[in-house]
């Protein structure tokens, strides 16, 4: 059997001639798998072993796979500002989003086998779990990065954050501002219209980081009854009769309702 020092040798040289001298086109993704394969299974001496870790060598495929994810992840929050990716968020190609979707399940099963023991209850296993160590990596490129709620939710507030931040001011109508193609002035209504839907923790957050406050009942627009909605959808059926003579509407038709005056309704 060839021994590790020799077929590293030889893919190292290709033809056993030495280093080519300019390195031209080395299949350095080969041989550093060819490394990790003979690391794994004791064939690799020590000194090599020092050598590649000064390096920064990675021996676990897995653990490769976390790095180039946790990389990608530093990647997209440097140009966003945060971590709280849509799902079909990419960085260079490689898909963050589902990265970061897989790393938060992973934590939230950790959270759960933390409870777990907590509460004196058997664990099975801890397979799956996000560890301690990689939890705090991300924390350390955003702190909330895993929110208790969904993460289109804290996207938005995260991102209403970075608008007062630069000195403008609270949007609270629908299209004052569109933001990463989330409208904030919509979600500043939903959040003051919603209140109640809210955990005490979010609206701690909306009250005293964003100086949102829930809207009064005055505010809240009213609640369409169902012969409301029935009237609406005669009177535009009457208007379309009166124009075309017939009922026989296309299903694909949006009939625009115009008051008295002549103004859309």
């Amino acid at each position: 059997m060839v021994d590790e020092k020799t077929d590293l040798d030889q893919t190292r040289s290709g033809s056993g001639a030495g280093w080519p001298a300019s390195l031209a086109g080395f299949p350095l993704g080969q041989w550093t798998a060819d490394a990790r394969r003979f690391y794994a299974r004791g064939d690799m001496d020590e000194d090599r072993v020092a050598q590649l870790e000064k390096l920064g060598m990675i021996w676990s495929h897995f653990d490769v796979a976390w790095e180039e994810g946790l990389s990608a992840a530093r990647g997209w929050a440097a140009e966003h500002g945060h971590l709280l990716t849509p799902l079909d968020a990419t960085f260079q190609g490689y898909r963050v989003g589902i990265f970061l979707k897989n790393a938060r399940a992973a934590a939230r099963k950790a959270q759960d086998i933390e409870q777990r023991r907590a509460e004196g209850l058997p664990v099975d296993s801890s397979a799956g779990a996000l560890s301690e160590a990689r939890r705090e990596q991300l924390e350390e490129i955003d702190a909330s990065w895993c929110p208790s709620w969904p993460v289109t939710w804290q996207r938005a507030f995260h991102l209403v954050r970075m608008q007062l931040d630069a000195g403008e001011a609270l949007p609270t109508e629908t299209g004052d501002v569109v933001r990463q193609s989330k409208d904030l002035g919509r979600w500043v209504q939903s959040v003051r219209y919603g209140w109640g839907q809210l955990t005490t923790v979010q609206q701690w957050m909306c009250e005293q980081v964003l100086g949102i406050e829930p809207a009064r009942e005055d505010e809240k627009p009213k609640r369409r009854t169902q012969a409301d909605k029935w009237n609406a959808h005669l009177t535009a059926a009457r208007q379309f009769f009166e124009r075309e003579g017939h009922l026989t509407v296309p299903r694909k038709h949006v009939e625009t309702v115009l008051t008295e005056d002549g103004r859309e309704d």
